[in-house]
């Protein structure tokens, strides 16, 4: 007996688990027979099961627009259920992004940061910019229900730290997650950067709908975030996705990581604020000249000159382009997905990178696979992975509200023995 009532509240609970996530990521809402419709369950497991959600307080429900004299009744997740943080650290900037339980942005910060300063002094930091996006938004601490983040090394996800993160020094090992959670006392998720910009693409941006997705995040470092048969692959020890460190040239400069020629080291934001540097030191002309000393220029100078129309710096985007291109070919012949999404500050310069990279594919892969790839520029621009933060802490806010009932624990292995 014990055994038939557990099973029939896993089955339920899966029910209710698919239902929520059904209706967070229709925009607009969803119809109670087209959610039956979906996911092939009875209509009446379905009403009881709104039935249940409403209660909770977690969706509502609206009339949509009338197409023949009837109002069809939509049911959406409701805002105002929660607040949620989503925070994408990188190895120059901290975004964070105040949402309500729908996802839609309440606020944003944008803060420059080094993140070689160290875990102290970067979450004491967060920690500070995260009461101040509060205090912006007239929203008290205690009503942050979830905190996601996101950070640019290879993450062992039900440890919440990082290992051997090449251009993080310092945080290796560190309790990231722990930190956090004695400061904000609410769930906290720990994932890598390029993993969130994969599942933030998928979840609101040019992804959905995408059951195999690659993005591709440009910035200081460069990583790859991969969405497998509908599910974000991690690796056996959260470090797939390195696509920075596959070597481009075999005798090429040193990297972060110790080898080279990875791509990282040739295309990454050290490597075009060193290469435009070497174009300037040649005399060629162009406004980033103008910067002094000529060593602060980064990455982001670059992007913006390329944006303007400065010839150099897009001389130098397309050349960039081509070894970010190489290596999206390797990885669409391994991979085969049906979409890479290029992300990060790189992607602010659109087609003066995406050309060489798709051109680059089209020569280097297997004509079945590049033929059936779509390349672009994610639509959430730089808030990728901010976003995906964001929809990783809505899972938690989300898939807890009957866990004492049920029994349930997080990360996906619901169902406690009795």
């Amino acid at each position: 007996m014990i055994y038939l009532r557990t099973q029939y509240r896993a089955t339920k609970n899966f029910s209710k688990h698919s239902i929520i996530d059904l209706i967070r990521f229709s925009p607009g809402g969803i119809s109670r027979a087209e959610i039956s419709r979906q996911l092939q369950l009875p209509r009446t497991t379905v009403t009881g099961i709104i039935r249940e959600l409403k209660a909770g307080g977690i969706v509502h429900e609206i009339e949509a627009a009338a197409q023949s004299g009837n109002k069809p009744v939509r049911v959406e997740i409701n805002p105002s259920y929660a607040y949620v943080v989503g925070i994408d650290l990188g190895a120059t900037h901290g975004t964070y992004i105040l949402a309500d339980a729908s996802a839609r942005v309440v606020r944003e910060m944008e803060i420059a940061l080094d993140v070689r300063s160290g875990p102290v002094q970067i979450l004491d930091l967060i920690d500070q910019n995260l009461d101040k996006l509060l205090d912006i938004a007239g929203v008290e601490r205690s009503k942050v229900m979830a905190i996601g983040m996101g950070v640019p090394g290879p993450v062992v996800s039900r440890d919440g730290v990082v290992s051997a993160p090449p251009i993080m020094p310092g945080w290796d090992g560190y309790p990231i997650r722990a930190e956090l959670h004695r400061r904000w006392p609410c769930p906290i998720t720990i994932n890598n950067d390029a993993e969130l910009g994969a599942l933030g693409e998928w979840a609101y941006g040019v992804g959905r709908g995408e059951d195999n997705l690659a993005y591709i995040k440009v910035g200081t470092g460069i990583g790859a975030g991969f969405l497998i048969d509908g599910q974000v692959y991690h690796g056996v020890t959260g470090g797939a996705g390195e696509i920075g460190h596959m070597t481009i040239q075999s005798d090429g400069p040193l990297c972060s990581c110790g080898n080279r020629g990875c791509l990282e080291s040739i295309a990454g934001g050290e490597a075009i604020a060193r290469r435009t540097m070497e174009y300037l030191h040649q005399g060629r002309k162009s406004s980033l000249s103008a910067i002094h000393p000529l060593e602060r220029l980064g990455a982001r100078d670059v992007f913006a000159a390329a944006s303007r129309g400065d010839a150099l710096a897009q001389v130098v985007m397309r050349e960039m382009g081509v070894h970010i291109g190489t290596a999206t070919a390797n990885l669409v012949n391994l991979f085969n997905p049906g979409i890479v999404v290029i992300g990060g500050g790189g992607s602010q310069v659109g087609d003066l990178l995406l050309e060489p990279v798709r051109q680059a594919v089209g020569k280097r892969s297997l004509r079945i696979s590049s033929r059936s790839v779509r390349i672009t520029t994610a639509l959430l621009g730089r808030r990728s992975s901010a976003m995906g933060a964001v929809a990783k802490a809505l899972s938690s806010v989300l898939h807890q509200f009957d866990q004492a009932e049920a029994g349930l624990r997080s990360g996906g292995n619901w169902l406690q023995p009795e």
